[in-house]
């Protein structure tokens, strides 16, 4: 039987990734150490354990029990605005964690390495933003991530590790966690709303996104290793058509079936347009209509209504709090 590490299990791409790798038959191990993610995510079939990807040791000592066929990397903490006031935590998580594990993948002969990467690499590119583009990343976290793509490159070259690499983009969905207050904004809209309070928009809310619902990313990333074309290639991946940040919360308001209430702060300084071509996935993998934002949305709601809102989480170590934006200052003060 494929034996297979999932990285990032308890958490919400991670965790959907796990349950189609346990439907194509495969024997699914995951790892997370639940900074961000919960163990009722976890599906069940999978042989959970807790640790962190930055403990080398502790990986080192996974690779002991038996081998692992295919690695598929998604831990990682993906707050892109936060990146640049933590950016040691950034590049320990994100950039030495994803070590830890190319180099156990190189040592254990693992027939490919599966790696998550992002939109965030191509920075303030031409959209839509298509592999052929140079990357200019902007933030610690798409440097990161783009370090790692660098990395599996140059672990290719030198030891023969095979590898895919995914980009996708504004990921959204049921099992997301709508309680961390710096990333996912369909998920901080529709905790906002939960809670009868306005939704929060940087600056005029008219930057552009495709927000990509998890089943077109996740089933896509389980089987990758199983097409022959896909190794040593980079993809895209997710939805094609973009929203502006305002259309996006007039449609949580009206799955919600109340009116929009925005609150607009001050601009951060983000990547205003960021949108992907997708070609290349759809002439490798066979690939199913999008899911529209609409019938996406309308999913996510029922989810979250089910499991109720969540008190938003604090980051508790701000290391760089200068130039903070304004609503994440609280915490910054006080420690």
């Amino acid at each position: 039987m494929t034996r297979v590490l999932v990285t990032g299990v308890a958490g919400f791409i991670g965790s959907h990734v796990a349950e189609h790798c346990l439907a194509l038959g495969f024997d699914v191990v995951g790892i997370d150490d639940l900074s961000g993610g919960f163990v009722e995510n976890v599906p069940t079939g999978v042989d959970f354990r807790k640790g962190s990807v930055c403990d080398a040791e502790w990986i080192a000592a996974i690779w002991q029990e038996k081998p692992f066929d295919f690695v598929y990397h998604l831990a990682a903490y993906a707050a892109e605005g936060l990146s640049h006031f933590i950016r040691r935590f950034n590049y320990e998580t994100n950039l030495i964690g994803s070590i830890n594990l190319i180099n156990q993948s190189v040592l254990h002969n693992v027939k490919c390495f599966v790696f998550t990467s992002s939109i965030a690499v191509y920075g303030a590119n031409q959209t839509p933003m298509h592999e052929a583009l140079t990357p200019r990343p902007e933030d610690p976290y798409g440097i990161s991530k783009y370090a790692v793509e660098l990395d599996l490159e140059a672990a290719h070259r030198m030891f023969g590790l095979p590898y895919i690499i995914f980009r996708p983009h504004n990921v959204y969905g049921e099992r997301q966690n709508i309680a961390d207050k710096y990333r996912n904004v369909i998920g901080i809209f529709m905790n906002q709303v939960m809670q009868n309070q306005p939704m929060t928009i940087f600056g005029d809310g008219l930057q552009t996104r495709a927000f990509s619902h998890v089943d077109d990313v996740a089933p896509v990333i389980a089987r990758s290793p199983l097409v022959t074309d896909a190794y040593g290639e980079v993809f895209n991946i997710g939805a094609d058509e973009p929203y502006t940040v305002l259309e996006l919360a007039r449609q949580v308001a009206a799955a919600f079936g109340v009116d929009p209430s925005i609150t607009h702060l001050p601009a951060r300084n983000e990547v205003v347009n960021a949108y992907a071509d997708h070609e290349k996935a759809r002439r490798v993998f066979s690939l199913n209509s999008p899911v529209s934002l609409e019938t996406g949305i309308q999913r996510m709601v029922e989810w979250v209504k089910a499991h109720g809102p969540m008190a938003p989480v604090e980051f508790k170590d701000i290391e760089v709090p200068v130039n903070l934006p304004s609503s994440w200052v609280k915490h910054a003060k006080e420690s």
